[in-house]
């Protein structure tokens, strides 16, 4: 956002930018401030002349080439991630600039995995707040602390919002979360030119249960346990309506809640407003993109497969809602496709008779307690153990023991023999060399899709799939992995990674003014995301590379806003979609300031 009573006129290259502001106020403005790229005539009317050395630089690169060294310079990833931040409250030009530059290399550092020790750390190295803070304990000022921004109705398109219950994996870190929703902004300005200067970064300061921030001193958020029910509800009703009060047109992306409130928010409020969950929908629809090029190179149908998820949670049942509704487009009746799905979770299988236990979007795929009567059960000993990291699930895992223990995956792969095996459990190692065996065994080319990040989290690696496949497993993995060389064959590993879709998808809805954000929007942009890879050599990526994710984002954003003028939710009159895609787009350059 602009400071200096700035007024932004044009879009993409077209941008010019006049302020009130004069002299250090230019300077300290990052939206407004290009160093030496001020020319004459800007300085003088800008009050600059003696502020700055006489040197005129228009061209960003050498910009860019110093900021790089002084990158490269930092000995460690979290120092790196600090002095990219400090440099986008500099100069964010520059900033979205040198990110661009080198995409591949600085997205984990400025965002995921990096976030989460900055997170961890944000107490000790935050510098200057961004983004707004609405407190649980001020819920009558949420209005107020969101018009603070400055921003009028039409200067904004999207907001980013977290309660930070649930971050990455590292859990509950309390107001310390908003770097997750300044890195969200991060990448979708990075990956498909949202504009960074009209986007809102938003703190839900819920409380926390984070034991060692309610004693750390310096813990910047409420000091509080985390609320829960009507006060929770109450804040979010506050945030929602406000948002849409003073920005009508903006999109809203909720990001990082907790299992208990992700889709009972978005189910509230989605049928009015345009919204987003990144955790379920966007993480099932990318999903998705591999999955389309994997069931094509496996040479089957949607209505062939049976699918076990290894963990229940948002990710998870995102993903089978979404391959749930493939199946069906295919031909299956709700029912027979939701019966060629089974969930493992902490408690094992999930069955009927845990149904009252489970979170509602967890019982849709429980299974018959008497089609499993006489699978093994397997001594969870260590599973009550872990039942103290996730008290939630310790009835299940206390009546697993003493039932005689839980139908594990090992059991679950040897006696569905599934197509399709996929990892959101956060637990490394567990697709085992004898699990993947029995499915290849049984499959001529499974699709085995370990997605828990970061990297030390994955079930399995790729090098270990292929080898206990034999080289068939069709494999996509949630972290950066290297190319796997076997019998001959390279086989380069697609990342399913949200960067590859979430950037796009708003950019089409904020095109589109969309009213609001269906499942029809979402699949086109999987299915855009899945034809980007080309699929036409053995070993081919499964989907396509991060470092062309501008590509992608505009060819996913095009498709969005075709689909939204087709199921008639676009407010906007667009004649062509490239076209309005194309000029919507902020590219980071130095565009002209005057003075007003």
């Amino acid at each position: 956002m602009y400071s200096g009573l700035a007024k932004v006129t044009g879009r993409g290259t077209n941008r010019k930018v006049s302020t009130t502001a004069r002299g250090y106020e230019v300077l300290r403005d990052p939206a407004l401030n290009k160093g030496l790229a001020f020319v004459a005539e800007e300085r003088a009317a800008l009050g600059l002349e003696g502020l700055l050395p006489d040197a005129v630089v228009t061209d960003l690169e050498p910009q860019l080439d110093w900021a790089y060294r002084n990158y490269c310079a930092q000995p460690t990833d979290l120092d790196k991630h600090i002095y990219a931040w400090r440099l986008h409250d500099n100069n964010s030009v520059l900033f979205f600039a040198l990110i661009q530059r080198h995409l591949l290399e600085m997205l984990p550092v400025v965002y995921d995995p990096t976030v989460g020790e900055a997170i961890e750390n944000y107490s000790e190295i935050w510098t200057r707040p961004r983004g707004v803070f609405l407190s649980v304990d001020a819920i009558d000022t949420v209005e107020q602390r969101l018009a603070n921004f400055g921003a009028s109705a039409d200067d904004i398109d999207l907001l980013v919002a977290t309660d930070a219950e649930e971050i990455l994996g590292i859990g509950d870190w309390g107001a310390n979360g908003v770097d997750i929703s300044i890195g969200k902004l991060a990448v979708y300005s990075a990956a498909a030119g949202i504009d960074p200067h009209r986007v809102i970064p938003v703190m839900l300061d819920a409380g926390t249960n984070n034991e060692k921030l309610l004693h750390d001193p310096l813990y910047t958020g409420a000091r509080r346990a985390r609320v829960s029910n009507k006060e929770y509800d109450a804040l979010i009703d506050a945030y929602v309506a406000a948002a849409r009060k003073l920005f009508p047109n903006a999109m809203l992306h909720w990001e990082d809640f907790g299992s208990t409130n992700c889709r009972r928010i978005l189910d509230r409020y989605r049928g009015s407003a345009p919204m987003f969950n990144d955790d379920m929908q966007g993480t099932g629809a990318i999903t998705m993109a591999g999955l389309f090029n994997a069931v094509e190179l496996s040479r089957t149908t949607w209505r062939d497969q049976r699918i076990v998820v290894l963990g229940g949670g948002t990710a998870g049942c995102g993903i089978v809602d979404q391959a749930r509704d493939e199946m069906v487009r295919h031909g299956l009746s709700a029912d027979d496709a939701t019966a060629r799905i089974w969930i493992v979770d902490l408690p094992g299988l999930l069955t009927t008779s845990m149904s009252d236990r489970l979170l509602d979007y967890q019982r849709p795929y429980v299974r018959p307690d008497d089609e499993v009567a006489d699978w093994t059960r397997t001594p969870c000993d260590e599973n009550r153990k872990a039942a103290l990291r996730w008290p939630a699930m310790a009835g299940l895992r206390a009546e697993a023991a003493n039932g005689g223990g839980i139908i594990d995956l090992a059991t679950v792969v040897e006696r569905v023999k599934p197509t399709i095996l996929i990892g959101t459990s956060t637990t490394p190692g567990m697709f085992t060399e004898d699990i993947v065996r029995t499915m290849a065994a049984a499959v001529e080319r499974p699709i085995i899709f370990p997605l828990s990040n970061p990297t030390h989290l994955a079930e399995a690696t790729p090098k270990q799939l292929l080898t206990w496949s034999d080289g068939n497993a069709l494999v996509a993995t949630g972290s950066p992995f290297e190319d796997v060389t076997h019998k001959g064959v390279t086989h380069r590993i697609g990342q399913a990674n949200n960067a590859a879709l979430y950037p796009g998808l708003g950019l089409g809805a904020i095109v589109a003014r969309a009213s609001k954000i269906t499942d029809e929007m979402i699949l086109a942009a999987a299915h855009a995301v899945a034809d980007e890879a080309n699929l036409a050599e053995p070993g081919a990526s499964l989907l396509p590379s991060n470092g062309a994710l501008r590509t992608t984002s505009s060819v996913v954003a095009t498709a969005v806003v075709r689909m939204a003028i087709e199921q008639g939710v676009a407010t906007a009159d667009i004649d062509d979609p490239i076209e309005a895609v194309r000029i919507s787009e902020w590219w980071p350059v130095y565009c002209p300031v005057s003075a007003i």
